[in-house]
């Protein structure tokens, strides 16, 4: 129950971010809007990296980030994150889907160098936080990115009033 209550938000919310990708032109990829922010393309690169978390997520008790290391690819272009995004929605798709809702209450770790991250918690936490809600917040940066570009926003939850 718990499983397939994850896979529903997550296809539903998958929809969103590829609308939200697809969105981006080109021409927007170099946006910074200040020294500390990402650009267009890094944050973009970032949202469609968040769906590699899953494997990681759901298959380990401890995910060291050590030795995380993720191809982002060619960012020069929006297609190519749209790609980069497919595929690993794909493999997060398949790891969610043959997920089991008794390991939902087991605890995870993130480790850095044998230090964790943030404190142990189990794994629907996890998923809630660091996978879903982290993604949400990264994706209202793209809005922001979007509009301050002068580029329409599709709508998320409803009409954005963009197109």
């Amino acid at each position: 129950m718990i499983v397939e209550a994850l896979l529903g938000e997550f296809m539903h919310e998958a929809e969103n971010t590829r609308k939200l990708l697809n969105a981006i032109p080109d021409s927007a990829l170099g946006y910074k809007p200040n020294e500390k922010s990402w650009t267009t393309g890094q944050l973009a690169s970032h949202i469609a990296e968040t769906y590699n978390w899953f494997e990681g997520t759901f298959t380990l008790d401890n995910m060291d980030m050590a030795g995380y290391h993720y191809d982002k690819g060619d960012i020069s272009k929006a297609s190519n994150i749209v790609v980069k995004f497919e595929e690993n929605f794909k493999r997060a798709q398949s790891v969610l889907e043959n997920a089991k809702d008794e390991d939902m209450l087991k605890l995870w770790r993130m480790t850095m160098d044998g230090n964790d991250l943030f404190p142990p918690m189990p794994r629907i936490q996890v998923v809630r936080s660091f996978l879903f809600n982290h993604l949400y917040h990264h994706r209202g940066e793209m809005v922001v990115y979007l509009r301050a570009t002068g580029n329409k926003v599709p709508g998320l939850f409803g009409p954005a009033g963009d197109f």
